[in-house]
């Protein structure tokens, strides 16, 4: 997207300037020792529990296809002088801004943790996607070309540790401002969204080693180790090990190459841009796995006081029953004590004397019957107290899956819309592997692999529908029929899968959320005898998958060890 990330190697000027970051990685694997790793899960305040706050600025609403229009940036109190100005381009299915800033601070006058800055585009319901990086060369100036499907949007600049953030700081340097020529302010509404708060990217209690920013390294170095810290200060180490350390392996590869004399620039820009994506995917499966234990934790702690409270249930109803015994009991002995009353009348006087005893005892038989009548009212209203509670643990049970069910149908919900909005572009059919998006042979050249005009204005389609769910994957998986060689039929299949990954990169979708294979005559549909057959056995299919819709990739042939095609292909 952003034209300047081919010219990373730019270093602000001839800057020597020290600086405190993140502790500086270990040469074996760019990993923070232990006592470094100890510290930052000394205070629980991490990157799942920041802080956010609001902030509003002003989103236009651009007009379909009406050319261009420009619009200003203004810097805010932070950077004063900052100024900027965009020019906005309304095309079929995307529109492109080419962007200029100028008399811009370094970012890391806002923060140790800031290295650079990042553009963002603003909806009006308040989400934010990341445009591009902001690259500041030594004239404070900095140019960038981007672009984005959405239609209503405002724009800022924030200061961020590394490029591939996924939600802003409230480092906010920059917004946009509307110009009195600018198409669409009547259209302009407030939009209110989330950022993240200064110091939110670097754990409480976490100790910081004095660290200089070399002239002869590449500004993406810094913010690889950036990257690597702050997926490890949100749990990744622990959570998402294998994710973490790959990205941690990659850090020592760019730690290598940092220590040489001589080393390539380019494939250290390259290995530290890798770092930056590793971690961020380990930083972001982190927080989903840690939300999850919190939740499998939180329904097993209703489960162990709903078996509390019928445990008291049952103690309490064993108690009214023993009080209930001891009731019979005495009125048994009281009854006792009367028959030997009447027996005594015989003698007036041993009579008289035996009645006055057996009184006796048949009023201290009812006094205990009393108390213990007592007794077993006291453990009935135990026992109903005890029943209330356990019902009330009963019903949050059921709340909680209420509330695991309503999220399963939110996905089974949003998996039908995404079939039919696809099913409206090209065939689309619902599978245990996921949503298949059936694109035939007559959208590409006859027997080559490049698209044709009506292949690349649905692709782009599709890509507007499935960037709006970052979290979609998509597996790309090219099909021939059984005419022409194996060898032949293997690299056109590999060539037409890797034109629709390329084309959909352009339109935006990010290359990590991507796969690209290709099956020759491996994988026919139809048979391959008849012209028809053939047909449909010709055919590039999208495999449209995430837990979002309530499955992944991973049941097709990409999951029997085909290997993706690489960039080149």
């Amino acid at each position: 997207m952003n034209k300047n990330s081919r010219k990373r190697g730019i270093v602000w000027g001839a800057l020597i300037a020290s600086v405190a970051v993140l502790a500086p990685a270990s040469r074996s694997g760019g990993v923070p020792q232990a006592s470094s790793a100890a510290a930052m899960r000394a205070d629980q305040t991490s990157m799942n529990q920041m802080i956010l706050v609001d902030r509003t600025v002003k989103a236009v609403k651009y007009a379909h296809r009406s050319g261009s229009t420009k619009i200003d940036f203004k810097g805010t109190d932070l950077i004063g002088d900052a100024k900027g100005e965009a020019k906005v381009d309304s095309h079929r299915g995307t529109i492109q801004i080419k962007a200029e800033f100028w008399d811009m601070q370094k970012p890391t006058t806002f923060g140790p943790e800031y290295l650079t800055y990042v553009l963002w585009a603003i909806s009006p319901d308040g989400r934010a996607m990341n445009l591009g990086e902001v690259l500041v060369g030594g004239n404070e100036r900095s140019k960038l070309e981007v672009t984005t499907d959405l239609q209503a949007f405002a724009m800022i600049v924030t200061a961020e540790p590394y490029y591939a953030v996924r939600r802003p700081s409230n480092v906010v340097v920059m917004d946009n401002e509307i110009r009195p020529d600018t198409i669409g302010t009547a259209e302009v509404v407030d939009a209110k969204y989330e950022l993240i708060d200064r110091g939110g990217y670097i754990p409480t209690g976490y100790k910081f080693d004095p660290v200089v920013l070399n002239a002869k390294l590449p500004l993406e170095f810094f913010e690889a180790r950036n990257a690597l810290r702050i997926a490890q200060s949100a749990g990744a180490q622990q959570y998402a090990t294998s994710s973490y350390d790959n990205a941690a392996g990659q850090m020592k590869q760019a730690d290598d190459m940092a220590v040489r004399d001589h080393q390539n620039k380019k494939t250290l820009i390259a290995t530290s841009r890798l770092v930056v994506q590793t971690s961020e995917d380990a930083r972001e499966i982190a927080v989903k796995r840690m939300d999850d234990e919190r939740a499998a934790a939180a329904r097993t702690a209703d489960a162990n006081r709903l078996a509390s409270a019928n445990a008291e249930t049952r103690s309490a109803e064993a108690l009214a029953a023993d009080a209930l015994r001891a009731t019979a009991d005495a009125e048994r002995k009281a009854n006792a004590a009367q028959d030997s009353a009447l027996n005594a009348a015989a003698g007036q006087a041993q009579a008289e004397r035996d009645t006055a005893a057996a009184q006796q005892q048949k009023l201290d038989a009812q006094a205990e019957a009393d108390r213990n009548r007592a007794a077993a009212a006291d453990a009935n209203q135990a026992a109903k107290d005890a029943q209330a509670e356990s019902a009330n643990s009963r019903m949050a049970a059921a709340n909680s899956d209420q509330q695991l069910q309503q999220a399963v149908r939110e996905r089974e919900e949003l998996r039908a819309r995404l079939l039919v909005q696809l099913n409206a572009i090209l065939e689309t059919r619902d599978t245990a592997r996921g949503l298949v998006v059936n694109m035939s042979d007559v959208l590409f050249d006859t027997a080559k692999f490049s698209l044709r005009p009506a292949a690349r204005e649905k692709l782009a389609k599709i890509s507007g529908i499935i960037l709006a769910y970052p979290s979609l994957a998509l597996a790309i998986e090219g099909n021939t029929d059984s005419v022409g060689g194996d060898a032949y039929n293997q690299q056109l299949s590999e060539n037409r899968a890797g034109s629709v990954r390329d084309y959909l990169a352009t339109e935006g979708i990010p290359s990590a959320s991507m796969t690209a294979h290709g099956f020759g005559k491996m994988q026919p549909v139809a048979s391959n005898d008849t012209a028809q057959g053939r047909q449909q056995n010709r055919r590039v299919e999208l495999v449209v998958s995430g837990e979002v819709i309530g499955n992944s990739v991973g049941t097709g042939p990409a999951a029997m060890g085909v290997l993706p095609l690489s960039p080149r292909q």
